[in-house]
């Protein structure tokens, strides 16, 4: 069925399947070797709205903040390059150790790689069914039949949900990851990687790129000597691009692509092994304290306890020592504090909103709204942002996504993810704020997990009455302190002098580290400074209400992408 053949087709660099052949790994180029292009490089429209332009007023200027200041954590390892291969075509055709092929938990022949089992032939999908099955995340391996290859490695790669983007990006890793593993477990050095995500399963192609890179980037850095060659194989244009542009990434070739990579990588690039790690999911174990006991005047009588001991018998030692006080002493006292009466804990709580309640009528009075419920702990955040995240899951808030006021949008310059919010949409006679309220705890949550950028258009807002402080405080209050310190900006386009009024008392009454990260914008062309045009789906009428802002000096607006061009 296949044949050998001297050479491989290349275009772009990259090595191409030529049809039914064998291709042995010597004629397929390393990534070290393909030709460089500069897909690193930041495409500017007009070069003179340079980034510079409009620098980011969140970064500190007494510090230096080039890339030169920052240390890669991807840095040029030319041993590991020569192990990496980027192959156009099926991985049926390569002559390596092992193939890899992305399937169902059933190991099916249906929902298996296209192309394989047909290459492969019958006794394939017989030595599957005896397999018993994989689960998500997880490798087995057989025989490769009629391929050129020694292995097969199967593989079930993870249905992806934005809810669970975590967990699905750790599954695709560990995907990966158990490849590579059994490639070293049975003795075998080269590996060809197919795409293991799939359209079927949802999952967005770039991201799982990223995953995949950094995955093998990060066992190659510990198990280097172990393999020989990683072959990433793609089958369409659009894959064949992606790992063309993100390879420097996490492969860098020289100095030159290492610093662009440092600007152009994502803000999570996983732990050591490549996985997603959230610091509120880790497990922390505290060492007992070490006590020191004081010598008590009756020295003489304690030292003939532990011969008064031995005379005991067994079950009555046992309960002296489970009597005795020295235990504790070993508790924890920040975890007693923890165990407190329901109703002192009830008592104290009335305390504190009374006393804060008392210190917070000027605020009231000056049309603030209600600024006097007492700070909250850590725990209560934590209690009150379950609740309201558990009953907002259990509802169905379709009339409020339809509104538009708030949605995802792509991700920003620095690949942090975006959250819209429009102004001009939030209608407050006609809302129920209490469903708002969980639809924002339901939208934000995955995001949250993250550092992430809000983007608020006030254009035309100002024409409708907002909420008061008291309200925002409490709305910042459920969303916890994870929002607080994964927030990096919140860029607010189109501000007035009552949104800045606003905004102020925000920031003097109600909390100082969110609303100083607030970023004011006077038109649509900085804001894609910090946002790419094609990562937001903005309103038409932001367009229009920018045009006659600004003007429209020098501008176009094109009535059907929406693009905003500078006049000829």
């Amino acid at each position: 069925m296949y044949r050998t053949v001297a050479t491989a087709t290349t275009r772009g660099g990259v090595a191409m399947d030529s049809g039914e052949c064998v291709v042995s790994l010597d004629q397929v180029p390393r990534w070290r070797d393909a030709e460089q292009r500069s897909s690193l490089e930041f495409e500017i429209e007009d070069p003179s709205f340079s980034n510079s332009y409009f620098p980011d007023p969140l970064t500190s200027p007494g510090k230096d903040s080039g890339s030169n200041a920052m240390v890669s954590r991807f840095p040029v390892d030319h041993e590991v390059n020569s192990k990496i291969y980027l192959w156009r075509g099926n991985p049926w055709n390569l002559e390596v150790d092992a193939v890899v092929n992305s399937t169902n938990e059933n190991l099916d022949e249906a929902h298996s790689s296209p192309g394989l089992h047909a290459a492969a032939g019958p006794g394939l999908a017989e030595e599957c069914a005896t397999l018993g099955g994989c689960r998500t995340g997880m490798a087995k391996v057989t025989s490769a039949y009629d391929l050129p290859a020694r292995r097969i490695i199967h593989t079930v790669g993870p249905k992806y949900a934005v809810k669970y983007h975590t967990a699905a990006e750790n599954a695709l890793s560990h995907c990966y990851r158990s490849c590579l593993e059994l490639l070293i477990e049975n003795g075998l050095k080269s590996i060809a990687m197919g795409c293991i995500y799939t359209e079927a399963k949802n999952y967005p192609r770039e991201p799982a790129a990223h995953v995949a890179i950094r995955t093998v980037r990060r066992l190659l850095e510990k198990q280097k000597d172990k393999v020989a060659a990683v072959v990433f194989c793609t089958t369409t244009a659009t894959d064949t691009e992606i790992y063309k542009r993100l390879l420097p990434l996490y492969f860098p070739r020289d100095k030159h692509e290492e610093e662009v990579a440092i600007s152009k990588l994502p803000a999570d690039v996983g732990d050591e092994n490549g996985e997603t790690i959230i610091d509120e999911r880790k497990i922390r174990i505290k060492p007992l304290p070490k006590k020191t006991v004081p010598k008590s005047p009756q020295s003489s009588q304690s030292s003939q306890a532990p011969q008064a001991l031995d005379a005991l018998p067994v079950s009555d030692v046992g309960l002296v020592r489970r009597n005795s006080s020295h235990l504790d002493s070993f508790l924890d006292p920040a975890f007693m504090s923890l165990i407190k009466d329901p109703d002192q804990r009830r008592k104290e709580q009335w305390e504190k909103t009374a006393q804060a309640q008392r210190g917070w009528n000027c605020a009231r009075m000056l049309g603030f709204g209600d600024l006097g419920a007492p700070p909250l702990s850590v725990a209560e955040e934590y209690s009150l942002h379950s609740r309201y995240l558990a009953k907002a899951n259990s509802l169905n808030l379709s009339e409020i996504a339809e509104m538009k006021i708030v949605y995802r949008g792509g991700v920003d310059s620095e690949g942090r993810p975006v959250m819209v919010v429009v102004g001009a949409h939030f209608l407050l006679r006609c809302l129920d704020l209490e469903r708002f309220v969980l639809y924002v705890i339901k939208e934000f949550e995955p995001v949250i997990q993250k550092p992430y950028t809000i983007v608020y258009f006030h254009s035309a807002a100002s024409l409708h009455p907002q909420p008061d402080l008291g309200w925002m405080r409490r709305l910042q209050q459920i969303l916890g302190r994870k929002h607080q310190r994964n927030l990096h900006a919140i860029y607010v386009l189109h501000p007035t002098f009552g949104l800045k009024a606003a905004i102020f008392a925000l920031q003097l009454l109600v909390d100082n580290v969110v609303w100083k990260k607030v970023v004011y914008v006077d038109r649509l062309l900085q804001l894609f400074r910090y946002v790419p045009r094609e990562q937001l789906t903005i309103p038409d009428f932001v367009f229009q209400h920018d045009l006659e802002v600004n003007g429209g000096k020098g501008l176009i607006v094109d009535p059907r992408t929406k693009y905003v061009y500078h006049r000829p």
